[in-house]
């Protein structure tokens, strides 16, 4: 049983399993829908798991605070999972759900395999969880917000990025980058860390490989990292080099979702599923058949005319990476980029970054900033980043007029955290129409 804001693709499939589910902080569910409650479970043995998504005078949270029930974290719970499992996560401000999605197809696919709690539906499985009873590893998306990943008990970890995030949460860079030194030194044996990035190492006791997507012979080289990298034809090929064992490196891999920031969070998963026991045969094998995540970096439309790619990218890094991929993929294209900004408080801390990084493309429509948790900052809006600001109810048809406008090939990119992602049927299907 459950509560969420608006109704999902999610959160309809657990409704057809027979979860109950409201969408109302109408208490009347407690005692209709939830009647369960009273009537099969008592307070001792029923636990209330709270993603930091619901604020603390959500009704239902506040019934089940002051009528004694034991509630939880979802991080103190997937806590308790890494004590009994050998724990591979993957953190960082960027690429975790990607990168802990390769990881965990790589695994379940091959003679290993694995169990897995993801931070996003995988395309492969069509769910965020894998269950494995022959297998004691499980992969865990680790995620800062709320420093959530300090309850966890990593045997292994990547780490993909520490840029500033969350400052609502943490305050500063410096308290940020402490938070991820902390975790790290929660980990016991083996951290894949992206080059670049510097870790207290006087409070981590792990083992420290670093990887990059491409190394161009600056600086260090990497212990893992992608050579002879080959875009043909829609295919990006690539060898993974090992620099401290040539036997460990991988030649010809085939990434399955030819995007070119995957190559990175692939490298970060192979690396570690090497370290793990996998078979350069069955990595090979594992990446070409990877289908990527909901949401990230989906295609939706390709044709000669128009495109149209949906993603998660809602930090300024992560929406460069975005913009830099449907360059490469469509270079001559007039780019149409919206964004839905995610929380004020983001917007209003890298608002320079955003108006700067959303500028790469030919034309930005905003929609209006997505609260969640917040509430308004009085001057915090989406018409500081710069573009146009439509409705939501509004998108599809301004779309359709703009992509009319062009007067040569579109390309349309939907990016944000927030609910954009219910647009995109409508989208999807207009732009099917007209194409």
């Amino acid at each position: 049983m459950g509560y969420d804001r608006t109704p999902s693709p999610l959160t309809r499939e657990l409704e057809a399993e027979g979860i109950p589910i409201t969408y109302t902080e109408d208490l009347s569910d407690i005692n209709g829908q939830f009647s369960i409650l009273n009537s099969q479970f008592s307070i001792l043995n029923c636990l209330v798991v709270r993603t930091p998504a619901v604020p603390e005078d959500e009704a239902h949270y506040v019934w089940f605070r002051n009528n004694g029930y034991r509630i939880i974290k979802r991080a103190e719970l997937l806590g308790q999972v890494t004590k009994r499992e050998r724990a591979l996560c993957v953190a960082g401000t960027h690429g975790k759900t990607t990168t802990s999605t390769i990881l965990a197809h790589l695994l379940n696919q091959s003679h290993v395999g694995t169990n897995a709690f993801l931070g996003g539906i995988s395309n492969n499985y069509n769910s965020n969880l894998l269950l494995n009873h022959n297998s004691n590893l499980v992969v865990v998306e680790a995620d800062e917000y709320d420093r959530s990943f300090h309850h966890l008990k990593p045997y292994m970890s990547v780490i993909t990025s520490i840029d500033p995030d969350h400052l609502d949460i943490y305050g500063s860079a410096q308290a940020y980058q402490e938070g991820f030194e902390q975790y790290a030194s929660l980990v016991e044996n083996t951290i894949v860390l992206k080059a670049g990035y510097r870790l207290g190492m006087s409070r981590v006791k792990a083992k420290v490989y670093t990887y990059l997507g491409e190394w161009k012979g600056i600086g260090d080289e990497p212990d893992f990292y992608a050579d002879n990298i080959r875009v043909k034809d829609g295919e990006i090929r690539f060898d993974l080099r090992c620099s401290f064992d040539a036997q460990m490196s991988i030649a010809d891999c085939l990434l399955g979702v030819p995007v070119w920031v995957n190559i990175e969070n692939s490298v970060a998963a192979m690396a570690m599923a090497l370290l793990n026991g996998v078979t350069k045969d069955e990595i090979r094998a594992g990446l070409a058949s990877y289908k990527g995540v909901y949401r990230r970096f989906n295609i939706h439309v390709n044709t000669p005319q128009i495109a149209y790619v949906d993603d998660y990218a809602h930090h300024p890094t992560e929406l460069h990476a975005a913009i830099q991929s449907i360059r490469a993929l469509y270079p001559e294209r007039h780019f149409i980029a919206v964004f839905q900004p995610h929380l004020y408080t983001r917007t209003r801390d890298f608002a320079a970054d955003f108006k700067r990084v959303l500028g790469e493309a030919d034309e930005l429509v905003l929609l209006p900033i997505y609260p969640a948790r917040e509430e308004p900052i009085p001057g915090v809006t989406s018409e500081i980043l710069g573009g146009k600001v439509v409705a939501k109810n509004e998108l599809t048809a301004y779309l359709q007029a703009q992509i009319q406008k062009a007067g040569k090939p579109v390309v349309v990119a939907t990016l944000g955290a927030g609910d954009i992602d219910r647009l995109v049927p409508d989208i999807t299907a207009n732009i099917n129409h007209k194409s």
